[in-house]
């Protein structure tokens, strides 16, 4: 009888045997091309647990016959990090050697800022091939340097066409399912827990198979599922991710104005031994992305959360985040930043680096000056109520709308303000 768990015996070995990520993997996916053409870039994966991050490192090592070399965030400090950089330096000396050496770190989101600082070198250097993995917005969570020397990929959680795929292959090509006999009566239960992650599908497949006697037939239908996931509710979760599923309660909860639903998702976390830091990092988020400016302060209180916790500690703590939650949650709601800096982000994407125009141009030096630089340029200050019009975005974009105000009363004045600046 095999201890290895159904998630580790089916992991793909190769492309072809990987499922879902076809934006990335099918014919003209990057990381595809990347591997066929054997010329790997540093790049980042962002995407929910279970999608197959890890296994698409893994992959992309095996397939260019690079030395692969893993850390995990979570156990792994500077010294860590430069002892493995220094083995990955080795390689890429090493005649013997095909390509860049790729070094995986898992969970790069934990990593701190010195920790992060340390992979530069070797990473701008093409000393190694960094591939990290993450289940948080690498924007928020990776220094800038970094990010500017990594490309970006987002995996999505499995479509239900993908589940479908994956569980086939796990009754029919397992070494274990395969000798047993399956009476799949349902599957809305068991793609539902799922919830997009083949490493939780597999689990639950696991679960119910290890718990059904030998020479019995294995049921699965809804009612043997919701039953044996409630008898051993981390049974599908092993690696600690139900977490992910309920924080996603848990600000949705708070974007929807709930704050009895925002108080419970929160007693979770707190229950289960979640990291206070990840909840108030997610509250900050929060506060910025879906309150913004229809109270301003909703900000300030969550960054003064986040601060409040380092200084307190636990389990005092709780209440500083039943605070900021329960304030997050009675709070008006506006996205109008989010979606303002999306909206002017595509533009930047569909139009390029547009000159700046001349007159806001500094100009330090006679040539600048002889070129028109600053020529032209007014001086807010220099007018009546310190505001004058002029021409502040590139020609091309004059007149472009990227801020659309809220319909709250905060950002109601912010737009009556423009409105009279400019009547």
């Amino acid at each position: 009888m095999t201890t290895t768990p159904l998630a580790e015996r089916l992991r793909p070995r190769s492309l072809e045997d990987y499922i879902g990520q076809t934006h990335l993997v099918g014919s003209e996916g990057i990381i595809r091309r990347m591997i066929e053409t054997g010329r790997v870039n540093s790049f980042i994966l962002w995407g929910p647990p279970g999608v197959g991050k890890t296994t698409l490192a893994r992959i992309m090592a095996s397939q260019t016959e690079v030395p692969f070399y893993t850390l995990s965030a979570v156990t792994s400090g500077v010294k860590e990090v430069r002892e493995v950089l220094a083995r990955c330096e080795a390689d890429a000396r090493s005649m013997f050697v095909k390509g860049r050496p790729i070094l995986f770190i898992d969970e790069i989101h934990r990593f701190n800022k010195s920790q992060q600082d340390s992979l530069l070198g070797a990473v701008e250097k093409g000393t190694v091939t960094l591939i990290g993995a993450t289940t948080e917005n690498p924007s928020f969570e990776v220094i800038r340097p970094l990010l500017s020397r990594a490309q970006v990929y987002t995996l999505k959680p499995l479509e239900l066409e993908d589940l479908e795929n994956l569980l086939e292959r796990a009754l029919t090509q397992d070494e274990v399912l395969k000798k047993r006999k399956f009476d799949i009566k349902s599957k809305d239960a068991l793609f539902r827990f799922a919830g997009g992650d083949a490493r939780k599908l597999l689990n639950i497949i696991d679960l119910i198979e290890q718990s059904t006697p030998d020479g019995e037939t294995v049921v699965i239908d809804d009612d043997v599922v919701t039953s044996r996931l409630q008898q051993n509710p981390a049974a599908y979760d092993r690696n600690g991710e139900m977490h992910y599923d309920i924080i996603s309660a848990f600000i949705k909860s708070i974007r929807g104005s709930d704050p009895q639903a925002a108080v419970y998702w929160l007693a979770r976390m707190v229950a289960g031994g979640e990291d206070p830091a990840f909840i108030a990092r997610r509250l900050v988020i929060l506060a910025a992305e879906d309150i913004g400016l229809a109270n301003p302060n909703a900000l300030l209180l969550a960054n003064a959360t986040f601060d409040a916790l380092n200084k307190i500690g636990w389990p005092e703590g709780r209440i500083i985040l039943s605070e900021c939650a329960i304030y997050l949650a009675n709070s008006p709601k506006s996205n109008s930043a989010y979606m303002a800096i999306g909206e002017a982000l595509n533009a930047v994407e569909k139009t390029g680096n547009l000159p700046v125009p001349l007159h806001l141009r500094n100009a330090p030096t006679k040539l600048m000056a002889d070129l028109g630089y600053h020529q032209g340029y007014k001086y807010a200050h220099d007018f009546e109520g310190n505001y004058v019009k002029q021409q502040y975005l590139p020609s091309e974009l004059e007149g472009s709308r990227f801020w659309q105000p809220g319909n709250n009363p905060s950002e109601a004045k912010m737009q009556q303000r423009l409105d009279s600046l400019n009547s």
